[in-house]
């Protein structure tokens, strides 16, 4: 599979809402599936074309099973996560899909519409207490990060108070630095849930961790390990990612005046406008799979056994499905964009996240309408390549 053209991954973001510069000789005009190299001296299949993205997003002979030993991972650090079951995500259908089922009624387009006056509101208090303390401030720990938190925590039942606990344990379980750091977070997960949920049996209350003890826990759907690891996937998931969003879409939409100016004339832009940053950022950048069969695409075949990565920043700049992909364009039609991935293990929660973005950045630029960055936009930082992309910190003024 290797060659002279194989190039790394993951490798760091020189701008923050830009891929890599070195995936360029993976992205469009190139072959869209090409090998790449991982940490670990591996060889694995790098997948950078739109079309062919979204053919093996659905195609059966790839597998999400993070317990088969031929996995790929991203770093070292993240080999504590093929060592334990990762439910939902890590697992294939037909168990997949019976996991899929017991939370889909949580994440509709119409539960999701039911909450957006309650987004609205989380989001209306947090700028209060921004405006009420004044400037600076870093957007980051005021803003983009409380917003998703307190939301999934409403939506499942958990003590926002509990909050810096589980953010910490979210920090290290994504971006470690060790893998000992790795296992230690999801050790203590395991831990506050397991004490969580014996709380909610004998005390139960309205949020879908307490559903999810009546219809799954107590008729025997799921047992007490593997409710456990859905709440975590859902805790973290649900505000790490939309965190990310939001203050590195801050940052990006300050970098780009003239689309900021087009997004404050119309609220009615706001559904594309996240669309396009969805499109434009993809933060989480590298959909791991191992194909338990051998497939044929643009003239390679991934031989079973083989590993493969999708780099969502680079297919979801594709040429062929994106004319000038590298413009921030709010009024595109991007909704065809594989941020969420695509095919089955399609983000559950992106009806949420889209609702949260849109209330959060449109009701941020309304509130504060001179916000400015606080730093040099190159001092900034901004987290690295192996982990979801956003910023670490955001210094802002108005």
């Amino acid at each position: 599979m290797a060659d002279a053209e194989t190039i790394s991954f993951p490798q760091n973001r020189s701008c923050p809402y830009h891929p890599p510069t070195g995936y360029r000789s993976a992205g469009p005009g190139h072959q869209p599936v090409s090998p790449a190299r991982l940490f670990d001296g591996r060889t694995v299949w790098l997948v950078t074309g739109h079309a062919e993205a979204r053919s093996l997003l659905v195609d059966p002979r790839l597998s999400s099973d993070r317990e088969n030993p031929a996995f790929p991972i991203f770093a070292e650090r993240l080999a504590a996560t093929t060592v334990r079951r990762v439910e939902l995500l890590g697992v294939d259908d037909p168990e997949h899909n019976v996991q899929r089922r017991m939370l889909i009624p949580s994440f509709t387009v119409k539960r999701t519409a039911a909450l957006r006056p309650q987004i609205q509101e989380t989001v209306d208090r947090l700028l209060d207490e921004l405006v009420e303390q004044g400037p600076p401030t870093d957007l980051v720990s005021a803003f983009a990060l409380p917003v998703p938190s307190m939301v999934i925590c409403m939506l499942l039942g958990v003590p926002y108070a509990d909050h810096e606990f589980f953010q910490a344990q979210s920090r290290k379980l994504l971006r470690g630095p060790t893998a000992a750091d790795v296992e230690a977070a999801r050790d203590a997960l395991d831990d506050y849930f397991r004490v969580l949920i014996e709380q909610k049996r004998a005390a139960p209350g309205e949020g879908l961790l307490d559903e999810l003890i009546v219809k799954q826990l107590e008729t025997g759907a799921v047992d007490h390990y593997q409710l456990v690891r859905l709440a975590e996937i859902l805790l973290v998931a649900g505000h790490e990612t939309t965190a990310n969003m939001i203050s590195l879409g801050t940052f990006t939409l300050l970098q780009h005046p003239d689309q900021l100016a087009r997004m404050r004339d119309s609220d009615g832009l706001m559904p594309s406008a996240v669309e396009e940053l969805l499109r434009f950022l993809s933060i989480a950048d590298g959909i791991s799979r191992v194909a338990v069969q051998d497939i044929d695409v643009s003239g390679v075949t991934i031989r079973a056994g083989d590993g493969v990565i999708l780099s969502t920043a680079v297919i979801n700049r594709d040429e062929v499905a994106y004319p000038s992909p590298d413009e921030l364009d709010l009024g595109r039609n991007a909704r065809n964009h594989v941020a969420f991935g695509f095919g089955i293990h399609q983000c559950l929660g992106q009806n949420l996240a889209r609702a949260e973005m849109e209330i959060a950045l449109f009701t941020l630029f309304d509130r504060l309408p001179g916000l400015r960055l606080a730093a040099p936009a190159e001092e900034i930082p901004f987290k690295p390549g192996d982990t979801i992309q956003g910023m670490v910190e955001l210094p802002v003024t108005w």
